[in-house]
């Protein structure tokens, strides 16, 4: 397996076609550098070249920070141009992120600010650690949110309460996030990566032609007018219906067996 400076990938799961993908900066929160940039373009690359693939779980080293936005000691003194240089490979990852083909599950063990923010709302989903606080501070440094968070926040939450954060830039802690609807379940700092990976290892489990059509029927839904999001809905749904897997899925059933499923 391929090995980077500021990430690290976990593949001790592989079997149950779980991996994790670990932020990898403790002494600095797990800030982005523009390293962390350019190794998260290549590991989310690897990534979807591995057939065993079926559920990422994205996370931080350490118990104190997920990612505490870009690393601001690396911005100090960068020209316009280097700042400019450094978001291209920032937009490139986060992209690849949000497009990932398959589930991605967040699993936000500390601050999570800025672009960490953002990244967790790059995935499907999230779970938090109690003592976790989220932000999109940004406002207060002069920008705005530039890989998502303008877009991803208030879709994710009502409109208010994501416009509120924004002007703002206030942090938030866990409980608020749950009750915003930013994460789905608010775990102790113990529970959080067992959980998580319990909740990745179930959804393994299930057909990978599935989990492909599920996210690319929302991901391009969401951008339709109903009768479209439904067209898009139709094409995927006889994608799987035409496929091996489903009949796997029917023979399994009947015969009372777990599925061998062979993404075809």
């Amino acid at each position: 397996m391929a090995e980077w400076q500021t990430i690290s990938l976990n593949d001790d799961l592989s079997e149950d076609h779980v991996y994790t993908l670990q932020l990898n900066r403790p002494a600095a929160m797990n800030s982005l550098n523009t390293l962390m940039g350019i190794e998260l373009i290549e590991c989310l690359n690897f990534l979807q070249e591995q057939t065993s693939v079926r559920v990422l779980v994205v996370t931080g080293s350490g118990e104190k920070s997920f990612c505490a936005g870009a690393d601001l000691k690396e911005r100090k003194g960068m020209s316009n141009e280097q700042w400019k240089e450094q978001h291209i490979i920032f937009e490139e990852a986060f992209e690849l992120l949000r497009k990932f083909p398959f589930p991605v599950i967040a699993a936000v063990n500390g601050f999570a600010l800025g672009g960490g923010l953002e990244m967790a709302l790059s995935c499907d989903f999230r779970y938090a650690a109690d003592h976790a606080k989220m932000a999109l501070p940004e406002v207060r440094l002069g920008i705005i949110p530039g890989v998502g968070g303008t877009q991803l926040l208030p879709r994710a939450i009502p409109l208010g309460l994501a416009k509120e954060m924004l002007f703002r830039g206030n942090q938030i802690d866990a409980q608020q996030a749950l009750s915003f609807g930013i994460v789905n379940e608010v775990l102790s700092k113990e529970e959080l990566i067992p959980r998580t990976l319990e909740i990745a290892k179930e959804i393994g489990r299930n057909a990978p032609l599935s989990l492909k059509a599920i996210k690319k029927s929302i991901q391009s839904g969401l951008a339709k007018d109903l009768e479209a999001a439904v067209s898009i809905e139709l094409d995927e749904y006889y994608k799987c219906a035409n496929s091996n897997d489903r009949q796997e899925g029917i023979r399994s059933f009947n015969e009372k067996r777990q599925p061998e499923w062979r993404g075809e």
